[in-house]
């Protein structure tokens, strides 16, 4: 008789090329297919032959180490559909241009063609059933999707396959200060009183695969934001200005929102793409939190706010004698439109108004997500010099789940086995090894079985 499986064929000991296929006797369904940043681009490590044997494909959200690698499946003869929602398919488009800008920049080609990504035949969740409601992915698989908080259009499935079931948190954060995130529950859209299987001591899924990206961190999103706020409260009051690079959707826009409300008198530049994803985020508000729409609309209106169209109205906009907030697109700031804000903060520096003291004033660039090794971001913290005239920092926004968020989400959808994913091995391991001696302790012996694992692995369910 053959096992269910669970094959990992990236994403977990890692960051980045999230890859995992549910595998039946008659089933494989894969839930994203993602790169990683690193060198000219890494790829989930499935054998090509394989990708014909695929039922179907889940894709949790855009951001290119979730979704880069689909084209390849339709290189290697997939011909069925990728599950989805209308936002992410509306923005991988602008993810695809990106990735292949960063591959040849480091002197690679891509392994597939355009006519690969064009295709990618998508089939959109909300089409078939909304949020929490179980609907059919193909004959003798069931599903159910979810908003995680992380990306407009971002979600979180579960996959009840031949007798077994699966969870996917895919990024996840329950902290957003835009997106709203919908808890997991099998019973969502079920009649709990009809079904034994939605009674409290049953609420089990065989295996869950676990956004741990932030590995053994606990602090909630507003401890991290006021560590944020303090940093470029102190370059903006001395006179400098903050360089915030952050990703083209997502993060960015929640950055735009919280920076001008933190700092109602601060000038703010922000670059064309990010306030175009900024007015887009506005149009998808089944994606966002209550009241999250008027604070949208407050900065889109607010006069504070500047966006360049050349090079020459950047140089305008930052020769202004004020403290300002830039922010512009790349996250881990290997785009050219990052470096060269990096490189006009680190050449030009500002004079105290008390003109006695003569001391320069610092500039500052502060990375709020992961940099990959080799990336510039990742260059300038490695380097960082206290005598820079732009220093770089390294405070993260939340966008994730650490530690504690890992304990949430077991106590509200318990399950078997859990794979933790999305960090480095030896960050997961340290964080296996408490959720596995907190079993013991309150269990006598660990209830579930919680992985660190890397590509490669297969996992019985």
């Amino acid at each position: 008789m053959m096992m269910t499986k669970l094959r990992i064929w990236g994403g977990a000991g890692e960051h980045g090329r999230s890859c995992y296929v549910f595998e039946g006797k008659q089933h494989r369904i894969m839930l994203d297919c993602g790169v990683k940043k690193e060198g000219i681009g890494q790829y989930p490590i499935f054998p090509p032959q394989k990708v014909k044997e695929l039922t179907t494909v889940l894709l949790s959200h855009a951001h290119e180490d979730h979704s880069m690698a689909l084209p390849l499946l339709y290189k290697y003869g997939y011909r069925g559909e990728v599950w989805t929602t209308k936002a992410t398919a509306e923005q991988l488009g602008s993810y695809f241009r990106s990735w292949q800008t960063y591959v040849e920049s480091r002197g690679g080609e891509l392994p597939y063609s355009e006519q690969d990504i064009q295709s990618i035949t998508y089939r959109y969740l909300e089409d078939e059933a909304p949020s929490g409601v179980w609907c059919e992915a193909c004959p003798g698989v069931r599903m159910m999707w979810g908003r995680s908080g992380h990306l407009a259009g971002a979600v979180w499935y579960i996959i009840e396959m031949e007798g077994k079931r699966l969870f996917f948190s895919g990024d996840y954060s329950r902290e957003s200060e835009l997106l709203a995130a919908d808890a997991p529950d099998l019973c969502m859209g079920e009649g709990i009183d009809d079904l034994p299987e939605c009674k409290p001591q049953s609420y089990l899924v065989d295996i869950s695969i676990m956004d741990n990206a932030y590995g053994m961190d606990i602090d909630p999103q507003p401890v991290k934001l006021e560590r944020l706020r303090v940093e470029m409260e102190q370059i903006l009051w001395s006179g400098g200005h903050v360089l915030l690079p952050v990703p083209a959707f997502g993060r960015g826009q929640e950055l735009i929102v919280w920076a001008s409300e933190q700092f109602p008198e601060q000038a703010i530049i922000v670059e064309p793409d990010l306030w175009h994803g900024l007015k887009q985020l506005n149009r998808w508000r089944e994606w966002l939190r209550p009241g999250a729409s008027t604070r949208i609309k407050h900065v889109l209106n607010s006069d504070r706010v500047s966006v360049p169209r050349d090079a020459a109205e950047r140089i305008s906009l930052l020769e202004r004698n004020t403290a300002t907030i830039i922010v512009t697109r790349d996250g881990m700031m290997d785009s050219p439109q990052a470096r060269w804000y990096y490189q006009y903060l680190s050449d030009n520096c500002h004079m105290l108004n008390d003109m006695d003291s003569g001391e320069n004033i610092r500039n500052s660039v502060i990375l709020t997500g992961h940099a990959s090794n080799g990336s510039f971001g990742k260059h300038l913290l490695e380097r960082a010099d206290s005598n820079d005239i732009c220093i770089a920092r390294h405070l993260t926004y939340k966008v994730h789940q650490g530690l504690s968020d890992v304990r949430q989400m077991l106590k509200d959808l318990p399950s078997k086995q859990a794979v933790l994913v999305h960090a480095p091995k030896p960050q997961t391991d340290l964080v296996r090894d408490v959720l596995i001696r907190e079993e013991n302790n309150a269990h006598g012996g660990p209830a579930r079985e919680v992985h660190s694992v890397e590509p490669g692995s297969t996992i019985e369910v």
